[in-house]
């Protein structure tokens, strides 16, 4: 069974991002068609980039590096979860897909974006990133807004409609995961 890693994608106090990639991990479970696990970035403790060789070298010198490589070497495919932070993508997780190259290539991911115009911005400048990386990301995502879809602007509760949104997402990220698989066995 392939393996999704449900990647937060913001680490400061009091961050709203840790709960919805919660609440995504608890709605992918149900599904039964992958093993999901949610990789909290916060975890990792990622300096601004902090290697003095490029990535593609794998040639990782610092010990916070190589942690995160491990794991996210684990997985077939992955899911960032984004706000927008001033129409874009949160530091932190650009940080953190910058730490890493051969772990993210030929891989799937899905997004889920969540801000005042549910995160479609974010999600837009992160799919140039994701390219980059050679990662294939899906078309579909799931949408939040902070109007809707959150009380109080802190307390994650999406509508119906708006939960809904991540299982095309999902759908196709299961199908371009096991794809993917056969593109890095060639």
């Amino acid at each position: 069974m392939n393996k999704i890693a449900i990647i937060t994608g913001t680490t400061r106090p009091g961050r709203v991002n840790a709960d919805v990639a919660a609440w995504l991990l608890e709605r992918a479970n149900l599904r039964n068609d992958a093993q999901y696990e949610l990789v909290d970035i916060a975890d990792f403790n990622l300096p601004i980039l902090d290697e003095a060789a490029p990535a593609a070298y794998a040639q990782y010198s610092q010990e916070h590096t190589k942690a995160f490589s491990a794991k996210i070497a684990e997985f077939d495919g992955y899911v960032f979860v984004t706000g927008e932070y001033n129409h874009s993508v949160p530091a932190a997780l650009t940080n953190a897909i910058s730490y890493l190259n051969h772990e993210w290539a030929n891989k799937a991911a899905g997004i889920v974006g969540y801000g005042s115009a549910f995160g479609v911005r974010a999600a837009e400048h992160l799919r140039g990133i994701l390219s980059e990386m050679q990662i294939a990301h899906v078309q579909k995502q799931g949408m939040f807004s902070l109007f809707t879809d959150f009380e109080n602007f802190s307390t994650f509760k999406p509508t119906e409609m708006q939960a809904a949104s991540v299982d095309p997402m999902l759908d196709q990220l299961v199908a371009w995961t096991a794809a993917m698989k056969q593109v890095r066995a060639a």
